[in-house]
């Protein structure tokens, strides 16, 4: 991928509770907040979890303990009417549809329905098989790798390229895959780490923490791509809706980076135009500490340096120094 500008990606994720109605909304908010795509997940829950899976920690307390890990997927599932229904959406509203696939068939479907990106979730670094099928897409590939090392990244990224992507077609995202992050963990420097072990690769981040200050800062940093999951309402039942933002949070956050990009500037240190009508302002010049007469010399007792600065620079005062004075000046006139 090639990135003009910072790609954030509204992650709707299974927040829709399994209602496409819901997911039409999400839709709509991703777009009112500016982002560039909205992505969802793409699953056969019955392909992804056992019926012996227990739920995570965080899961327990969002959705209960009783409940299985795969009856809580199960009701999150979209299917390919659906799936049609939000593609066509995301093209009527001018954003990017995408869905993480977690299972070989919905790598079919997401495929059949034309996806050009796919996402690869943390959880599916290690799978291998899985690896091989959307690395022989030769599609551009997003990949998040919470829980992981480098030894792990490399190995999958081995496996992508081994099976027909290049290299130059895959991000890769730093990620922490506790639902919040803390903030002792977040471990943002990691998203440089693999910049810098996988030279000339994409690198972005992949947010679980609460609130947007650390997706601005991964910005700053230079992530390429932000991926933050939202919500309708961080109230609804469902195992990530406490972790998200809701509609006016993710407004913010894109904003903020957005300001962020353009405050980044060029690199180059010289004085913007908007700055440069202060510079006369703000400078001093060399200019009479009290009335001189033609015929002395300048001296330290004699000159001083003041506010504006459209006279003989400061730096020039070594050469000012000891010089005859050629005319008459009274105290704060500027020296010539």
């Amino acid at each position: 991928m090639s990135y003009n500008k910072t790609y954030i990606i509204a992650e709707a994720g299974v927040n829709h509770n399994g209602s496409l109605k819901l997911a039409q909304k999400m839709i709509d908010v991703a777009v009112d907040a500016g982002a560039d795509a909205v992505k969802f997940q793409t699953f056969k829950a019955e392909k992804v979890v056992s019926r012996y899976a227990p739920k995570a920690e965080y899961q327990k307390k969002t959705t209960g303990a009783d409940e299985s890990q795969l009856e809580m997927v199960k009701k999150l599932e979209l299917d390919e009417v659906a799936h049609k229904e939000l593609l066509a959406c995301c093209r009527s509203r001018n954003i990017q549809f995408l869905s993480t696939p977690f299972d070989l068939e919905s790598i079919d479907l997401l495929n059949k329905l034309g996806l050009e990106i796919f996402k690869i979730p943390s959880g599916e670094i290690t799978n291998l098989p899985y690896l091989r099928k959307i690395g022989a897409l030769k599609k551009e590939i997003i990949l998040s790798t919470g829980m992981s090392d480098l030894g792990e990244i490399e190995n999958a990224l081995n496996v992508l390229t081994g099976t027909g992507t290049k290299l130059k077609d895959i991000t890769i995202l730093h990620c922490h895959t506790e639902y919040p992050t803390p903030m002792k963990d977040v471990n943002l420097n990691a998203m440089q780490t693999i910049k810098y072990a996988f030279p000339g690769i994409h690198v972005g981040y992949s947010d679980h923490t609460e609130g947007i200050e650390v997706p601005i800062a991964a910005v700053a940093m230079g992530a390429a791509i932000i991926e933050k999951h939202f919500t309708l309402d961080k109230n609804m039942e469902g195992p990530d809706h406490k972790a998200s933002l809701e509609p006016d949070e993710l407004t913010a956050m894109v904003k903020a980076i957005r300001n962020i990009e353009t405050a980044l500037g060029t690199g180059i240190k010289k004085p913007s135009s908007s700055e440069l009508k202060n510079k006369t302002i703000a400078r001093k010049s060399i200019v009479a500490a009290r009335n001189i007469c033609k015929g002395e010399s300048f001296t330290e007792e004699n000159l001083t340096v003041k506010r504006p600065g459209t006279g003989i620079t400061p730096m020039r005062w070594d050469e000012v120094i000891g010089q005859l004075v050629q005319k008459d000046y009274k105290q704060d006139d500027m020296v010539e």
